[in-house]
């Protein structure tokens, strides 16, 4: 392959003028100015290469280096254009000897050619190791072309992934086990097929990555108290990064938090000496309740003598309505006030007695 240069050593395409030309490129080098070597048509000379539907301008320099670099990448266009157009010619011969075959063999090739994918599937076809334009194809029937054609099913049901327990050191130093579940779908088929050489296997370990990196920024008791907090958050992170695989993240969920044993016993004590503590503090509060009851009611029986001979009759009907064999029958503290009175005034006298006789 001849590539002319121009008096300084530039590559020169035919047709260099500002936009077309006669080169595989579509475009050339060209010199504003004069025709001369050096343009002496006054200010400073520019060079603009015209490359595929573009010209970019920069300043005339004679360095070596940058003639060299100018020299390689026009030579690498010319490869690359030389390459795609010999891939292309070659691609439509096999293309025809394809369809060639097919019609040959009929009607046996059409069991070949046929293809059926379900409703939830899709079918990423490469033919010549490129994708055919369209996308993927489905649900129903495609026909691909023998020796040619390769497909690739894709299955866009919702899959579920049980994140194993993943052991997790938590902001204030605390070791916990933690496991989750993930619900993913493939969103894009074609790009979950080109873009990435397992979609599925590398959604389930940037999962478990997730899923340490999250917890290592909480505290325990927001682990503990914020599970639905934390399950959005690594949702839309997860989501986010899986995008570019054609993977969508509907659900992540968080199942179990283990905690160490010594752990679970010293938050249970805690615990329970927290409810003791309650427990004291509100008997308490009954106690001073009922006291406060007892001394209004004692107010009341205070100020009616009879009301305590009632309150009698009505503990007596309660015991009696248990069925009890043996009643307990209360003594009325009243008689009980007359004996002490009537001792009391016996011994009154009998000192009075006995002072007299002396």
């Amino acid at each position: 392959m001849m590539i002319p240069l121009d008096p300084m050593g530039l590559p020169v395409v035919n047709g260099g003028g500002s936009g077309g030309g006669g080169g595989p490129v579509g475009g050339g080098v060209r010199r504003s100015g004069s025709d001369g070597p050096m343009g002496t048509s006054g200010g400073m000379n520019t060079i603009s290469i015209a490359t595929i539907g573009s010209s970019v301008p920069f300043h005339h320099q004679t360095d070596d280096a940058y003639r060299s670099k100018l020299m390689k990448n026009t030579l690498r266009n010319y490869a690359e254009d030389e390459t795609n157009g010999e891939a292309s010619t070659c691609g439509r011969i096999l293309i025809f000897l394809s369809w060639v075959l097919v019609v040959l063999t009929m009607p046996f090739s059409l069991l070949v050619c046929f293809k059926v994918v379900q409703e939830y599937e899709r079918a990423v076809i490469f033919r010549l190791g490129r994708l055919v334009q369209g996308g993927a194809k489905g649900p129903g029937i495609f026909f691909i072309l023998p020796c040619i054609d390769a497909y690739a099913r894709v299955d866009l049901r919702t899959r579920t992934y049980d994140v194993p327990p993943q052991e997790v050191l938590t902001k204030d130093s605390v070791t916990v086990s933690v496991d989750a579940v993930v619900y993913y779908r493939v969103s894009n088929a074609t790009v979950s097929i080109a873009n990435v050489e397992n979609a599925h296997h590398s959604t389930r370990l940037l999962a478990q990555t997730t899923l340490r990196n999250t917890m290592g920024t909480r505290h325990l008791h927001e682990i503990l108290s914020e599970r639905m907090t934390i399950s959005g958050s690594m949702q839309l992170s997860l989501d986010e990064a899986t995008e570019a695989w054609g993977i969508k993240v509907e659900r992540v969920e968080i199942k179990d938090v283990r905690l160490p044993v010594q752990l679970q016993r010293a938050m249970a004590a805690e615990a329970e000496a927290a409810r003791e503590a309650r427990a004291k503090v509100i008997a308490a509060e009954g106690e001073q309740k009922a006291s406060r009851a007892l001394r209004e009611a004692s107010e009341v029986i205070g100020d009616s003598p009879a009301a305590l001979q009632l309150r009698y009759l009505q503990t007596l009907n309660t015991i009696s309505a248990e069925k009890n064999s043996t009643i307990v029958f209360p003594l009325p503290i009243d008689i009980l006030t007359y004996f002490m009175k009537s001792k009391e005034t016996f011994a009154a006298s009998h000192s009075k007695a006995a002072s007299a006789r002396t």
